[in-house]
Formats: structure tokens, sequence, C-alpha cells
């Protein structure tokens, strides 16, 4: 197992290992799309290098070896016939121009895609989990179907701005990280966030929003326990290394 206070880029063997245990974990929460959806892991400086999931494979069945290694600068077009389009545009495009965003997981989770149809789809800070993405998400109001061009993929990578996370609207969400536990726990949160918020909603009673002042300090609490997001994936691949220990084969 990785050390979980260790951010730095990971190396590929430890990137796949992490990466599918991301895959095996969402899967068992009901939060990944039939076979479509996909995650990514950046293994070079720059962005150009990186691995991701081959095209309708289910989640639950997802190993460290079946991640393929794509590059950029030099795509193989043997290669890119066995993942979904709209992941190499997606991801390429993103791990290219925000290198610094190390992990990008993109699905369509049932209470985060919800906020994604409304017309006001901020995630608004009326709990611990909402106070999180206070003014810490980026929004896309301009759904454009299937994000299958290079075109599209800079569209969205250009909407993150200075963000790492990507409301994408009436579609899903997008979740980028310098870390893959940290893109873990985040797409983990949001989704618990968004249910949180769409059962509030379903009340009819006004909400009771956190105070602005209050909603930033609990969004930087967040992120000065970047510590409690990697033990979460540590604490993941734990009980798959006991449940299905060939997700790391």
């Amino acid at each position: 197992m990785s050390d979980f206070k260790n951010n730095n880029l990971k190396s590929e063997a430890q990137a796949r290992i992490d990466l599918a245990a991301c895959f095996r974990w969402f899967a068992r929460l009901n939060m990944h799309e039939a076979v479509a959806n996909h995650f990514s892991a950046s293994v070079s400086e720059d962005g150009s290098q990186f691995l991701i999931n081959p095209k309708w494979q289910h989640f639950s069945t997802i190993k460290a070896s079946d991640l393929i290694l794509l590059d950029t600068n030099n795509p193989d077009s043997a290669l890119l016939a066995k993942i979904d389009p709209t992941a190499w545009a997606i991801h390429s495009q993103i791990h290219l121009l925000r290198p610094d965003i190390k992990c990008v997981l993109h699905l369509h989770p049932i209470y985060t895609t919800t906020i994604s149809t409304l017309k006001d789809p901020t995630i608004r800070p009326i709990d611990q989990n909402t106070a999180r993405y206070f003014n810490r998400v980026s929004y896309d109001d301009c759904y454009q179907g299937m994000a299958d061009s290079n075109a599209e993929g800079k569209r969205l990578a250009s909407l993150l701005g200075k963000h790492s996370r990507l409301m994408m609207g009436n579609h899903g969400v997008l979740i980028g990280s310098h870390s893959i536990g940290v893109a873990f726990d985040d797409m983990y949160t949001i989704e618990r966030a968004c249910q949180v918020l769409t059962t509030a909603y379903a009340t009819n009673q006004p909400l009771r929003l956190i105070p602005d002042d209050v909603a930033e300090k609990t969004a930087q609490d967040w992120e000065s326990i970047e510590d409690f997001s990697e033990a979460h994936l540590e604490e993941i691949k734990r009980l798959l290394l006991i449940q299905e220990p060939d997700f790391m084969e």
C-alpha cells in the first residue's frame, strides 16, 4: 500500500492499483453508469501520459492491469480504439491543459447529476459536506451532447478555470485533483453533499444557509485535512484486499 501522506506523482504501478480501487468501490456504491464513464491518472509530470479504463468494461471487474496507458504526444490508434472517444476527448485535454491535475474522475451519480439539471445547480452550503464546495466548483450551463471531440474537451478544461471540479450541466460531474486519494474522497463527498441538498429541496421548506464566512472557513478546513481523504482510499484498499484481491492484479 502507498503512504497516504505522500501526495507526489505516483509510480505507474501504484497509480494502477489506486485507480482500480476507485472503480471497484464506486461500482459498489452504484455510482457507475452501466459500462460507461471514465477515470484517469497521469503518470508523467506534463500530463501527456495517463492511465484510463478500457471502454465497455464494468467498473466492478476492472483490475490494475486492465488500465490503458495513453500518450498524447504519440497517440496509438490501436489503443485509442480500446477506449471511449469521450474519454479521450475529455481526459487528454484536461491532463494537457491542467498538468497540476493528476487524476480526473467523471461520473453521472444520481444526486449530483440531479443538481446539475437545475436552473441553479450551485451546491449551496447547508451542511458540512455541501460547505466543502463553497465557491470551489465551476459550472457548465451549456450541455452540447456527447463530449467526443478535442474541441469539447478543451472547452470543458477551460471552464475549470482556477478550480478542479466541474458540475457538468444536464450531464454529471468531473472531479480533478493532484492526488487519486483526494479525488476519490471528493467524488464520494460531492455525491453525499448533493444527496443532502436534493433531500432538502424535496421538503419544499426554505433552506437555512450557512453564512458565507462560516462556509468559507469550513471549506478551508476540508482543504487542510487531505490526510483524511488519503486515509479514506487506503481503508477502501484494505477492504478490497480482503474481499476482492484481484483488483491489484
